[in-house]
């Protein structure tokens, strides 16, 4: 079987990754992030800053009026330091909710936490795209993004910090925005701060889009009854490492550009995203009752669909990941306002289990 090719990148709506959260959780890839999180700005030294209110900033929240004027730092960092008094207004704590007045004076001071601490580590790159500006990593299969919780050594910042040294001075080296452990594909960096904070931007404003491509349980035309998903996701109110489809939640819509089919009960999909929320494309196929192959928190049995072989079976319960590629990455590139387009192929993995899986039921 020959691997579907990759269409042109022209259909999916861009995802809109919302740069309010940068920092607002940090899972350490346990889906640390299949649907794009923005990376969170930091720094290595001391930051004293202040900003007066605009007329147009007048009535607004304080927490949104921090956002924009201290743009390198998320909303979730800017709530925090309004906490702890490293963020005051007029000299005063105030809470996330105040209501900004014309004249007020917004002062941030504080010491940002050093990512210094993260050593460079000979770990081979997958270079896919470099120039002076903007470096495309197609990550494997098992890499941690950057170090944390339970993995303080052997991540993608690691290996950035051993071969692009100059990344040690950028904020999470250079990182504009992040993948989980177990999801392959293509992740952007910024090689200069201006290069990664207009990387951020583009991410805020659609300019950045990613495809991805996985393998998911259920047939051709139920998929077609889904080609748009929109359904707000949040936090699970009893599990907290889990996402789930909830009212309260925020806005997530994922687009099914291209659906093949290999059997009757399982196909390829090509999905675009529109929005970026934590888990996106896991919890919106699990949702509509088709979860990813391999996907072990959200999928449980229900990957596992009637007329199967034994071999396919066995491929499905062995297949050790949620089958999900990031294949395909545009943006506007920061400093030429050239239109880049980089696509990594499927791995390995992914590619024997479509053909485990394919039943010829399309010429491809």
């Amino acid at each position: 079987m020959t691997t579907p090719t990759p269409q042109p990148l022209t259909t999916a709506a861009p995802h809109d990754t919302d740069i309010d959260t940068l920092d607002e959780r940090l899972l350490d890839d346990s889906d640390a992030f299949d649907d794009d999180e923005p990376e969170a700005a930091a720094a290595s030294d001391v930051v004293d800053v202040r900003h007066e209110v605009t007329e147009d900033e007048v009535g607004l929240r304080i927490d949104k009026v921090a956002s924009l004027a201290f743009g390198d730092f998320s909303r979730a960092q800017l709530q925090g330091w309004l906490s702890d008094g490293s963020l005051v207004c007029n000299g005063e704590t105030q809470k996330p909710k105040y209501r900004v007045k014309a004249g007020d004076v917004l002062q941030l001071s504080t010491t940002l936490e050093q990512h210094g601490a993260d050593l460079p580590e000979d770990i081979d790159l997958d270079v896919v795209y470099e120039d002076d500006a903007v470096l495309v990593i197609n990550k494997p299969v098992g890499m941690v993004v950057h170090p944390g919780a339970g993995n303080p050594t052997g991540t993608l910042v690691n290996a950035l910090l051993y071969h692009y040294p100059a990344q040690h001075h950028l904020p999470r080296a250079g990182l504009v925005h992040r993948i989980d452990k177990d999801t392959s594909g293509l992740l952007l960096i910024g090689k200069t701060k201006p290069a990664q904070m207009a990387l951020m931007a583009q991410l805020k404003d659609k300019s950045v889009y990613r495809h991805y491509q996985c393998v998911a349980a259920g047939d051709a035309a139920s998929f077609m009854r889904h080609r748009v998903i929109d359904a707000p996701i949040g936090r699970h109110r009893t599990q907290r490492t889990k996402m789930t489809v909830m009212t309260a939640g925020r806005d997530a819509v994922t687009h099914l550009l291209e659906i093949t089919p290999l059997n009757e009960n399982y196909c390829l999909l090509d999905i675009g995203l529109e929005t970026g929320r934590t888990h996106q494309i896991r919890v919106h196929l699990s949702h509509i009752g088709h979860p990813l192959v391999g996907d072990r928190m959200y999928g449980g049995r229900r990957q596992l669909r009637a007329g199967l072989r034994e071999g396919q079976r066995q491929m499905i319960q062995r297949f050790p990941r949620q089958a999900l590629h990031a294949y395909a990455l545009g943006f506007v590139h920061p400093v030429t306002g050239e239109d880049i387009e980089v696509t990594a192929p499927l791995p390995e993995d992914i590619v024997a289990l479509i053909d485990a899986l394919d039943d010829g039921l399309t010429q491809r």
